[in-house]
């Protein structure tokens, strides 16, 4: 069985086995096209964008111009990738590049207007696309973010330099009797260093760990310096021993990248939360030192910032914040990523 398929143009339509079907085409095909070149652009551009990594870029492109480095940071891919990609697309006129100073800026050209339709609807389809929206606006928050630049300057400074009186422990202590007395969850606490540090201010500090030697070795140091308000209970911080609504504050330090579903984590602090209540991460920021999964047991080489904010916004938390507070001196400069979020009343 033959099947005859005809395609004949006339002016800005196509006509299929008879059927009319009209292309939004920009003005300029119009202008300076014959319309069967321009039915062939765009025929070639939505083989293009056929890809869903090609997709993609052109969706967060086409609402912000980014670098490379943004785009791997928001896709989470590799550079090569990405470039092979952008390469096709700017070869096509879809995508349209710049020079500021030493960085290349990509964005939509906007002589492909008249595929915005086609974009909107494969945004719909496309399961990443909204995980990539996330990324961008954390993305686009951390480059017009003038008070982190400095503060992250600021940060690289303290206690590089003698200074009588000053020091980290100071500030720690003036810190915590700014703390409302609270019930905390501290998850994943280890052997209860930081968890005996808020005790000191806190209502209650629920300490949680997989570790039978962890729990026992805190509780007895707990018993030893009088933190009649410290609690360790054994158990996995993927699914920890807490009631529901229990806790003002939950807590994370260093302990997501351990974890085998971290999502699944961060969905128990919101659970164990308070309405009102808020959670805190420390962990690390995405790296490549794959002897950590050795040396150190880490499940995860660290987190991507638009990883964390999936985590909280999926597991229902609200007005999330995020920065890099620290980054060590030494290879492989590790750097420290903190995160705040609510959970609304």
């Amino acid at each position: 069985m033959h099947c005859r398929c005809v395609l004949r143009c006339a002016g800005d339509r196509i006509f299929f086995n008879g059927t009319p079907w009209r292309l939004q085409l920009p003005t300029w095909h119009r202008r300076q096209f014959r319309p069967l070149p321009a039915v062939i652009s765009i025929l070639k551009s939505l083989r293009l964008l056929s890809e869903p990594t090609r997709l993609r870029l052109l969706l967060v492109l086409d609402r912000a111009e980014l670098t490379v480095a943004e785009l791997q940071e928001i896709l989470g891919m590799k550079q090569s990738r990405i470039s092979t990609h952008l390469a096709l697309l700017k070869s096509a006129g879809l995508v349209q590049v710049r020079r500021a100073g030493k960085n290349s800026l990509y964005s939509f050209d906007p002589r492909g207007a008249g595929l915005r339709d086609v974009l909107r609807g494969g945004a719909e389809e496309l399961a990443e696309a909204r995980r990539d929206r996330q990324a961008l606006e954390l993305t686009l928050r951390n480059r017009a973010d003038i008070a982190r630049a400095y503060f992250d300057q600021l940060a690289g400074k303290f206690g590089r330099s003698y200074c009588p009186g000053r020091g980290w422990k100071g500030l720690a202590e003036a810190l915590l009797l700014l703390m409302p007395r609270q019930i905390i969850a501290d998850l994943g606490a280890g052997e209860g260093t930081f968890s005996q540090l808020l005790a000191r201010r806190a209502e209650k500090v629920i300490a949680v760990d997989s570790s039978e030697k962890m729990i026992a070795y805190g509780t007895r140091v707990a018993a030893e310096n009088g933190c009649a308000n410290l609690e360790y209970r054994h158990g996995d911080i993927e699914s920890p021993p807490i009631e529901d609504a229990a806790v003002h504050l939950a807590f994370f330090s260093q302990a997501l990248h351990h974890a085998q579903q971290p999502a699944r984590a961060v969905s128990e602090a919101f659970r164990i939360t308070k309405p009102g209540g808020r959670i805190v991460i420390l962990d690390l920021l995405k790296h490549t030192f794959e002897q950590a999964r050795e040396l150190y047991a880490d499940v995860w080489l660290g987190f991507a910032e638009a990883e964390i904010y999936g985590f909280l916004d999926d597991a229902g938390f609200r007005d999330i914040h995020l920065s890099v507070v620290d980054r060590e001196s030494e290879p492989p400069h590790f750097q420290t990523l903190m995160a705040v979020a609510g959970k609304a009343e």
